[in-house]
């Protein structure tokens, strides 16, 4: 049995790797539900809005996806807002979507879950 996603750690990429096939990262997706995709100049990303009582809370929990993303070497997009962070897992060096940002989605939810955030799902547009 493989292990959970959040109990993995993210792999260094190289300059070319490839992103996922559509076919992989919808099967990786379905075990974090609450992340949609979204296509942001011509990449794919997930997304997921995380919301709090206050601005203090939310830059909190940004702060948190910060030190979670030095300890793997991975680093999101992070858009703090009042009440709300939008965080954003997209590849560079592969110019899309990679294991490593599945595995980092879920640990961003289970950092959100020991916060005992108010999320919701993201909104489907990249403008939000």
């Amino acid at each position: 049995m493989s292990r959970s996603l959040y109990e993995q750690h993210c792999q260094p990429c190289i300059i070319g790797t490839r992103a996922m096939l559509p076919e992989n990262s919808n099967k990786m997706l379905a075990s974090i539900p609450r992340w949609k995709k979204v296509q942001v100049d011509g990449m794919e990303q997930i997304r997921r809005e995380f919301h709090f009582r206050d601005f203090k809370e939310a830059a909190a929990f940004a702060h948190k996806i910060g030190l979670l993303a030095e300890r793997e070497n991975h680093h999101p997009s992070l858009l703090i807002e009042w009440g709300k962070v939008t965080v954003s897992w997209w590849t560079h060096k592969a110019n899309g979507l990679h294991p490593n940002d599945f595995i980092m989605a879920a640990k961003t939810d289970l950092v959100a879950n020991n916060s005992a955030v108010n999320s919701s799902a993201a909104n489907n547009s990249a403008g939000n």
